[in-house]
């Protein structure tokens, strides 16, 4: 069996950039053409404020890191999962298409 690499720890990928949850949640919200309100429950733990990725092992044991910007690799997800829901019948092409009408008028629902 031919090995694929000497690596056998998993490594972690991501943006350096620290983006807030809220950040977050506009940008997903934005790619989905979607509206939303959010509401902060501050009678319980805030958690995690922000999240981000230490690309210096990365860097260092692959000499390579990550080139695609966040919001970017976040609108080939959405749209690779929006094919995957009308390839299994979960969506149907016409609720498709009146999203992708939806995000490029920027409609909010």
């Amino acid at each position: 069996m031919k090995k694929l690499s000497e690596r056998s720890a998993a490594e972690n990928v991501g943006t350096d950039r620290l983006v807030s949850i809220n950040e977050l949640v506009d940008i997903v919200a934005r790619i989905a053409g979607k509206r939303i309100r959010k509401r902060h429950d501050l009678t319980k733990p805030q958690g995690v404020r922000g999240r981000n990725s230490d690309n210096t092992r990365l860097r260092h044991v692959l000499g390579w890191e990550p080139q695609t910007p966040l919001e970017e690799g976040l609108r080939i997800t959405y749209e690779w999962i929006r094919g995957e829901l009308i390839q299994g019948g979960k969506l149907k092409p016409a609720q498709a298409a009146a999203l992708s009408a939806e995000q490029s008028c920027g409609a909010a629902t």
